[in-house]
């Protein structure tokens, strides 16, 4: 079996399979070897091996014996020197220069097969010059494990990441991380994805946001590329879309993300999925999409508490310290902004970075009275007081009942319920009194107040859509 011998044979192959078959399908495969039986030929992606394999691999058998080779299976390989096209960004230089090894053999027994060096793969086969430039989101070197600061509300997620960053057998899928703004998710996504570079880097991880896979799948539609559009995105190792919801009301995305999602799961290969809510929270998010993503491991990353505040403040000034030799914090410092900025850890971050920027321009140490000169707006706009009127509001907004109907006498359950959960917000949330709060609800005495928030506590035990609720309108009022 030579060359010439299979530029022959494809002519053939054109007549039987069509011009539009042969010039995706057969043209791009190049013979490689004829050994013990298998017939090699290079691919451009895994993908177009598992197809032709699926697709073409008896025809070109029987095509192959009909010329006179002695052929008993057809087997594919990702051509090795194909540059990749599609990936996230360089791993740390800890994990430049490590092996990535050399191709596997073709498995035994099977008609067809791909072998895959997936640290040299691209990830479609023709793709445009104009794909080439569209490269997956860079990964930040400083979101990695190491730097992530670890504390009851988010140790669920960091075990779960920690776990699928292992590159092991997939033992859920996907990995959903949801939670609200400034709370880790795309610290977490992004260290998952420098982890699996460094212990596996044979694999083909790509990391990119559900904006970038909506812009892709329209330049593909735009272009007509389609193809190159399944080839990049269903022969990936590692699947990674940060920031899911906002393919909520596109339909046509969400069924390409659908079709890819299921291919990819199909195959065995690992999906993770980071959103600001939980999947079945995401309005306009199509039915078949959220059951697909509440099958595999759903990880709430819980609003950050006092002690995991203080824990990521101490963490940023041992690194501000490389910057900064010459400053020191006083005592107390930390402390009172753990306490005082509690929504956002990102707005926490600003304020010490903006802190130590000033102390270094004005050449002063960081004790409390210039951290209330930096911050006043800062500490100013984290003093927003919870109203009870606010709670009630957005407590029959969510339950989508009339505000009269929470204050008013009405015992019916559809209204009971709800107006005891408003009870527990504003008991949790104000500084009001019992009797104060009870004023605001009709006139109600504190003991009901009291059976109110006592009742809410028993069920947030017991029942998880209760639980759900409150800690939904929670993250809604403190927003």
């Amino acid at each position: 079996m030579t060359n010439e011998k299979w530029g022959k044979l494809r002519q053939k192959l054109l007549k039987t399979v069509g011009k539009n078959n042969y010039s995706t399908w057969i043209e791009p495969l190049e013979f490689m070897e004829l050994q013990d039986g298998v017939a090699v030929f290079s691919v451009p992606t895994s993908f177009m091996g598992n197809y032709v394999g699926q697709n073409f691999s008896d025809l070109i058998l029987y095509e192959l014996n009909c010329a006179g080779s002695a052929v008993q299976r057809v087997a594919f390989r990702v051509a090795a020197n194909t540059p990749a096209r599609f990936g996230a960004a360089r791993a740390p230089e800890k994990s430049e220069g490590r092996s990535t090894g050399a191709p596997e053999s073709a498995e035994p027994g099977r008609t067809a097969s791909t072998v895959t060096p997936a640290s040299e793969r691209r990830a479609a086969a023709g793709a445009s010059d104009g794909a080439d430039t569209l490269q997956a989101a860079p990964l930040d070197q400083r979101f990695t494990f190491e730097s992530f600061v670890v504390g009851k509300p988010n140790e669920l997620a960091h075990a779960a990441a920690r776990r699928v960053s292992e590159g092991g057998p997939v033992t859920f899928n996907p990995l959903v991380l949801y939670g609200g703004v400034g709370l880790g998710k795309t610290h977490l996504m992004h260290a998952i994805a420098w982890e699996l570079r460094n212990r596996r880097p044979d694999l083909n991880v790509v990391y990119l946001s559900a904006e970038q896979f909506m812009y892709r799948f329209v330049l593909a539609l735009r272009e007509r590329k389609m193809l190159d559009f399944k080839h990049l995105f269903r022969s990936v190792d590692v699947l990674m879309v940060d920031d899911v919801q906002f393919i909520a009301g596109k339909d046509s995305t969400q069924e390409e993300f659908f079709h890819t999602f299921n291919s990819l799961v199909d195959q065995n290969k690992q999906i993770i999925i980071s959103a600001d809510r939980a999947p079945g929270e995401i309005k306009d998010l199509e039915d078949r999409v959220k059951s697909r993503l509440q099958c595999g491991l759903v990880v709430d990353l819980h609003p950050t508490d006092y002690e995991l505040r203080l824990g990521i403040l101490q963490s940023k000034v041992g690194q501000y310290r490389e910057t900064y030799p010459d400053l020191s914090v006083s005592d107390g410092v930390l402390e009172f902004l753990a306490h005082r900025i509690s929504t956002n850890v990102r707005v926490l971050e600003g304020a010490l970075n903006r802190l130590f920027a000033f102390a270094s321009l004005v050449r002063r140490e960081i004790d409390m009275d210039l951290t209330h000169d930096c911050l006043a707006d800062v500490l100013r706009a984290s003093e927003r007081k919870i109203t009870v009127e606010e709670i009630q509001r957005k407590v029959s907004d969510y339950y989508n009942i009339r505000m009269s109907d929470i204050i008013g006498p009405k015992r019916l359950r559809s209204y009971a319920r709800p107006r005891q959960v408003a009870m527990y917000l504003c008991k949790q949330l104000t500084s009001r009194s019992l009797p104060e709060i009870g004023r605001r609800f009709g006139g109600r005495d504190h003991t009901t107040i009291m059976h109110g928030v006592r009742r809410i506590e028993e069920l947030k035990a017991t029942d998880g859509q209760i639980a759900e609720d409150v800690e939904m309108l929670r993250r809604a009022l403190e927003a």
